[in-house]
């Protein structure tokens, strides 16, 4: 199985594509993030997201995109144009006709650092530790998307063995 995650952002948007499954090492196949300009316009920006995930989608060919769902900050703003972020992700997505799932914040560091609430650093060391790599991915925005990817791999497979039952 190859899963997409994605840290959502308008300024800096996280990918990592890691492919494993039942029985199998997951191993990290690429990651990375994709930037845009603080100056465009939110449209613009959306847009720019779009077309650059639907050729991640394209190149890398995903079974899964996994996606972080919103944590509800102190600011307003913020959290609704996340929202945005996340629409146009999950609608590349679903164009690509793939399989979406989606994990709150807390679970995928419970997932990965084995706390709620562990701390940016913590997720990157334990990225590192669980795909076996020298150093945690750089930077922090594609290891919180390897993360993502990783929680949909380690968490599948419990779904699918309560949907069995």
């Amino acid at each position: 199985m190859k899963v997409l995650g994605i840290d959502p952002g308008t300024a800096v948007l996280g990918y990592g594509l890691v492919e494993g499954g039942r029985g199998t090492q997951a191993r990290l196949v690429e990651c990375g993030v994709v930037r845009t300009t603080a100056r465009s316009a939110l449209a613009s920006r959306l847009h720019l997201i779009h077309q650059e995930l639907a050729g991640l989608i394209e190149r890398l060919s995903p079974d899964v995109l996994a996606v972080e769902g919103i944590f509800y900050g102190k600011n307003v703003r913020t959290t609704i144009t996340l929202g945005h972020a996340r629409g146009v992700i999950l609608l590349a997505g679903q164009e690509a006709g793939l399989v979406i799932a989606e994990y709150a914040p807390r679970l995928v560091k419970s997932t990965v650092v084995g706390r709620g609430g562990a701390a940016k650093p913590q997720v990157g060391y334990m990225v590192a530790q669980l795909l076996r790599l020298k150093s945690a991915p750089k930077p922090a925005d594609a290891a919180d998307a390897v993360a993502i990817a990783l929680t949909h791999i380690l968490r599948a497979p419990i779904a699918e063995l309560r949907r069995a039952r």
